[in-house]
């Protein structure tokens, strides 16, 4: 029996000390779930779950002018970039053109230099004229000591003809009117244009312009008349009674052709089929005046033409005139003087 005891005495003291391990074991398997637990809840404790919010109306406007914000600057850079790219062709443009300039440039040069050679050659062309110069001037010393010599010579007698010694009257039958200047002959058909200027009048008394006024007429046979005239309305006495009046008085007239030189050559009008022998077809010579308004450069031609309308028996008429002198006649001017 005793010794049955001592056997089972070490047994149940390892057994006792596998007991203790056992429930420390339980007991740090119990603190480790308690204290995960506790962790899970201070985590979920210190991490809440996001909680959705309606947005208010002052953060609605206040987006909504934001957005306005944003597409007005995307106009501005819409904007912005198509004016960029307007610069970029107008540049484009002011090279293109200044490329072209300088293209003129480069020809204008290059016409300077060909005028440069040209003006070398009027340097040249120059001096040659001057020699020609100095021999014509030679020729002119010659010529004029051959016309001194020619001078000293005796010249033949010479028959002059002319006509018998003219007796002066004044025109106040038919007058028919020519112009003579370089040698030729032409008609002024004064008939013709005066019943234009009657009409011409007769529409400027009906018209309402008044004071000096200025017109033409023509052309009739290559001539034109330019005229003055003042018309004037005013107060005016007929038979005892005063009345409102308009009155056109012409002041001055001047003919002259469309175009110089004008009329037929000397040869033409002596060879019996001119302009001349057509006016004068016709016509009594006894009461006809036949008026010339001749220039300095053709005296010696009216000289042959008095000779012609002598010889067909008209008297002729002489209104000289100065070179540069027009054509001019007034209402108060005097009546040609035949001889």
């Amino acid at each position: 029996m005793s010794t049955k005891r001592r056997n089972s005495g070490p047994e149940m003291g390892h057994d006792a000390f596998l007991d203790i391990v056992a429930n420390l074991v339980g007991i740090l398997i119990i603190l480790v779930v308690v204290l995960g637990s506790q962790s899970k809840q201070v985590l979920d404790e210190a991490d809440p779950a996001p909680v959705q919010e309606m947005a208010t109306d002052d953060q609605m406007s206040t987006l909504a002018q934001y957005a306005m914000k944003a597409a007005s600057a995307q106009a501005d850079s819409d904007r912005l970039e198509a004016s960029i790219k307007l610069y970029e062709a107008k540049l484009d443009a002011q090279r293109q053109k200044r490329g072209m300039l300088l293209d003129l440039v480069s020809e204008a040069e290059s016409a300077w230099e060909e005028m440069k050679d040209e003006l070398d050659q009027a340097k040249v062309q120059q001096a040659a004229r001057w020699s020609s110069k100095q021999k014509l001037e030679a020729q002119l010393a010659s010529v004029r000591g051959e016309r001194e010599r020619l001078e000293n010579v005796d010249t033949p007698t010479v028959q002059i003809a002319h006509l018998p010694t003219p007796m002066a009257k004044t025109v106040f039958g038919d007058e028919v009117h020519f112009r003579l200047k370089g040698n030729q002959l032409s008609v002024i058909p004064l008939d013709g244009l005066l019943r234009q200027l009657e009409r011409d009048l007769k529409l400027a008394f009906a018209g309402k312009r008044e004071g000096r006024q200025n017109s033409v007429v023509g052309p009739v046979r290559g001539y034109l008349c330019r005229y003055e005239f003042e018309k004037n309305r005013g107060l005016t006495s007929r038979g005892g009674r005063v009345a409102m009046a308009t009155e056109i008085r012409p002041v001055r007239f001047v003919f002259e052709p469309v175009e110089e030189p004008f009329g037929q050559s000397m040869d033409v009008i002596l060879s019996g089929r001119s302009q001349l022998d057509i006016e004068l077809a016709g016509r009594d010579p006894a009461t006809t005046t036949v008026t010339i308004w001749v220039y300095p450069d053709s005296y010696r031609a009216f000289r042959k033409l008095k000779e012609h309308l002598y010889a067909k028996g008209f008297a002729t008429a002489a209104r000289p005139l100065a070179a540069d002198q027009k054509i001019t006649a007034s209402p108060y001017g005097s009546r040609s003087a035949a001889q």
